[in-house]
């Protein structure tokens, strides 16, 4: 990351500095900033740039377009101070390349699941999930939210699953650490919001079996069936329907301290 400036992606993309927020433009060349702090340093071609743009229907003068908004960004990195501290963007002969700038939201976000991974394997669970809230904190919204063009479409969905991931993980560790009733109430919201998530559904109905909601926890089971037979036209997963049988013979081993989950 150039000093004195931070880029941010997990939400709405964001650039600041010394002197405050470094306006990067309209919509469309905020998208081409985005598309090419995500090669991480390697050049991306012209074509490749348009690609990610635009798809397969570039609009008239596309050629025009993409070096107007390349020269928007130099004269932007200009506004914010010159000098070797702020982002160069050059062509190389075989494509754009951008220097001196990385997403230090995203490169924050990787060292903390690296230390929380770390505690993971040494025992210490209490310090993971933390470390794991931690990084979910950094999200400010969806991925480079509302900037357009296939590849940051894709991306977004990548990093949404990503965050699901995440989210379920830490979920996951509170319940080891007991906090069931805590969970309860957040899992409650997250199935409201990714209703057909059987990963979620499985987690919130263990925790309200283990807070003593075991007539709920059945529910939430049925509620789930339902969901996934009219908007799938199937049956929940076998994990799914595992937790279901134990809860229904009431299997001492769900009260456990640390209950094997699924993976």
């Amino acid at each position: 990351m150039a000093d004195g400036l931070r880029f941010e992606l997990l939400g709405p993309l964001r650039a600041s500095g010394p002197r405050g927020e470094v306006p990067l433009g309209a919509p469309r060349q905020r998208a081409v900033f985005a598309v090419l702090l995500l090669q991480e340093g390697r050049p991306l071609s012209y074509a490749a740039l348009v690609d990610a743009l635009w798809g397969e229907e570039p609009p008239a003068h596309v050629r025009n377009l993409v070096q107007k908004y390349v020269s928007g960004l130099r004269r932007a990195f200009a506004a914010a101070g010159g000098g070797p501290g702020v982002p160069q963007l050059r062509w190389t002969g075989s494509g754009y390349l951008l220097t001196g700038a990385e997403a230090a939201d995203v490169r924050e976000r990787l060292a903390l699941l690296g230390r929380a991974r770390v505690a993971r394997d040494a025992g210490d669970l209490r310090t993971a999930v933390r470390l794991a809230g931690e990084a979910e904190a950094l999200w400010r919204g969806e991925f480079a939210e509302g900037l357009a063009g296939p590849f940051l479409a894709a991306e977004r969905l990548r990093w949404a699953e990503k965050r699901l991931m995440l989210l379920e993980a830490r979920l996951e560790g509170e319940l080891r650490l007991g906090r069931y009733h805590e969970c309860v109430h957040e899992l409650v919201r997250q199935v409201a919001a990714h209703p057909l998530r059987e990963r979620l559904v499985w987690l919130l109905m263990l925790a309200r079996y283990r807070s003593g909601q075991a007539s709920a926890a059945l529910t939430e089971f049925e509620e789930a069936r339902r969901r996934i037979a009219v908007e799938m036209g199937a049956d929940p997963g076998p994990a799914l329907r595992a937790l279901h049988e134990r809860i229904l013979r009431q299997d001492p081993g769900l009260l456990l301290a640390e209950p094997a989950l699924v993976s």
